[in-house]
């Protein structure tokens, strides 16, 4: 499959973030090529988002990458403990972001059940099978994105998304999950997904 271009990501994060939903990303890692379709994603929308790190031109090191140019990841933890992939849209200079919330397993079912669980997936029990991929934290286990990879070039060959089957499908605008101190941007339906995936983290 065609590999997404620097262009692609070269927008309003609310459009990217409907762009990429049906694509799919892949990571490269020893040898072998894991891939997912992703069902979730959500918008932020840089300066003017009080939900966004980089929310009133906030700019540490944390965030830098945001404000390079678009195609490139962002990947930080939450908790302490849980990885979240971003992929970084707009020109440089402009700080916007879309978080892959939950992604539909496609290739290397095994090795993920084995990064997620410890275990062969045929060992999985029907919750966790659902449960693999279906938050920002658990792709990012199943996939192996963590912070070595922040700032990851996109256009590249170890983290990148190609363009998907085409497959039809209705997107779903919801609210965003987990910002209830975004004032009114926590009411902003910013979070899209695939209308009866069974993978969307949130319905």
């Amino acid at each position: 499959m065609k590999l997404l271009d620097r262009a692609f990501y070269n927008r309003d994060s609310l459009i990217v973030a409907q762009a990429l939903l049906g694509k799919v990303l892949v990571r490269e890692i020893d040898g072998q090529r894991l891939s997912a379709k992703i069902v979730e994603t959500e918008a932020y929308m840089g300066i003017e988002d009080k939900a966004a790190h980089s929310y009133g031109g906030k700019r540490t090191q944390r965030v830098e990458v945001m404000y390079g140019g678009p195609g490139f990841a962002y990947v930080f933890l939450i908790y302490g403990m849980y990885n979240c992939f971003n992929v970084v849209t707009r020109e440089e200079g402009t700080p916007q972001a879309v978080l892959v919330r939950a992604v539909e397993p496609m290739e290397g079912f095994n090795l993920m059940s084995q990064n997620r669980f410890n275990k062969p997936s045929n060992q999985l029990t029907k919750t966790q099978k659902k449960g693999l991929t279906n938050g920002p934290g658990k792709l990012c286990k199943a996939l192996v994105i963590d912070k070595c990879l922040n700032g990851e070039d996109l256009c590249g060959n170890r983290l990148y998304i190609e363009e998907g089957d085409y497959e039809p499908f209705t997107i779903v605008a919801a609210k965003r999950v987990g910002i209830d101190y975004a004032e009114e941007a926590k009411d902003f339906k910013w979070r899209f997904y695939i209308k009866d995936n069974q993978y969307v983290s949130v319905k």
